[in-house]
């Protein structure tokens, strides 16, 4: 699958939700929605939000306002949706991997992270991939999985802080090869990329952030962290394929309301997500941000959020990791 047959499946899912009602109680909305984003402006959260807000502030008849609330790893934005009136009018943006593990991460949250929302739709998925410096040793999976048995723990990779999605997902690398890692953890992607195009630590899991260093030929990909390849980076194997298995470790992007939102208006919603993402202008939009644009019901999308959570609370425990 590449790029385009990404696009052409839009079509599918504009057919599928354009009959829809994009209005299923006269009252609703009756006024601006505000979709809380948990962190700063310029963000590909912030970006996809923005794209995603305009489509559904024209089909829903009023404005869609981004409300930028970032802090305490994403508790401070998911803590002020929960406490919103649940009228569908305040709504969360947020990625299933760090509303899960700030769960473990931070003691004394006002809020749970599954009962005190209301599932809504899923907007995005996007893979992780393990990238090494250009120059590195390691041409596969398995020359970096062998490394790592050969001397445990002292194969480093570099994460964009403890507890967030990279440590994560390399926690979960770790115990499906059976190996251990070195974890350098840096303040942000940023300067955890460019540790390793400097060669301070042998790999990091990223995001397709990494994309363009990919194909600048600074970074070299390995594997995406998803039993499949991506259909965003094209050319990159699986984890099956590269020899690990068990692995299976996406960014999914969705929307929450504050539990006790009405199921006429979750629908609504849910219904307006759907179709936005059925038009081919916002999927190509997504893409660029290296998102794959998804669309699941109102229940698919509670599965994920449920098995998300319970998944990424527990690696955080499991291991042991604590905030910086």
């Amino acid at each position: 699958m590449n790029t385009r047959r990404l696009l052409t499946l839009g079509a599918t899912l504009l057919v599928a939700f354009s009959a829809l009602p994009v209005q299923a109680q006269s009252s609703f909305p009756n006024r601006p929605i505000r979709l809380v984003v948990p962190f700063p402006p310029g963000g590909s959260t912030d970006v996809a939000a923005r794209a995603l807000g305009e489509r559904l502030g024209r089909d829903l008849g009023q404005p869609v306002v981004i409300d930028n609330k970032p802090g305490a790893g994403t508790t401070v934005a998911a803590a002020y949706v929960a406490s919103a009136p649940a009228d569908g009018h305040t709504l969360y943006i947020t990625g299933t991997i760090t509303h899960g593990s700030a769960a473990a991460l931070y003691g004394n949250l006002k809020y749970d992270p599954v009962k005190s929302f209301a599932p809504v739709a899923l907007v995005t998925q996007s893979p992780f991939v393990v990238v090494v410096n250009a120059a590195s040793k390691f041409r596969t999976m398995a020359d970096l999985v062998q490394a790592a048995k050969a001397e445990p723990s002292r194969v480093s990779y570099a994460s964009s802080g403890n507890g967030a999605a990279p440590h994560l997902a390399t926690e979960m690398l770790a115990r499906s090869a059976g190996v251990s890692f070195l974890h350098v953890p840096y303040k942000g992607v940023g300067p955890a990329l460019t540790a390793l195009l400097g060669n301070e630590v042998q790999f990091t899991i990223a995001d397709v952030g990494a994309v363009p260093h990919i194909r600048s030929g600074k970074l070299r990909a390995l594997a995406v962290l998803s039993a499949s390849p991506s259909p965003l980076i094209a050319g990159v194997p699986g984890m099956a394929q590269a020899g690990v298995h068990d692995v299976d470790v996406s960014s999914n992007l969705g929307i929450l309301a504050p539990a006790g939102t009405p199921a006429e208006v979750v629908t609504v919603l849910n219904a307006a997500v759907n179709k936005a993402l059925g038009e081919e202008d916002l999927r190509a939009r997504l893409v660029t941000l290296g998102q794959e644009p998804a669309g699941r019901t109102v229940d698919e999308f509670g599965r994920i959020l449920a098995r998300d959570v319970a998944k990424y609370r527990n690696i955080v425990k499991d291991v042991g990791i604590k905030i910086d």
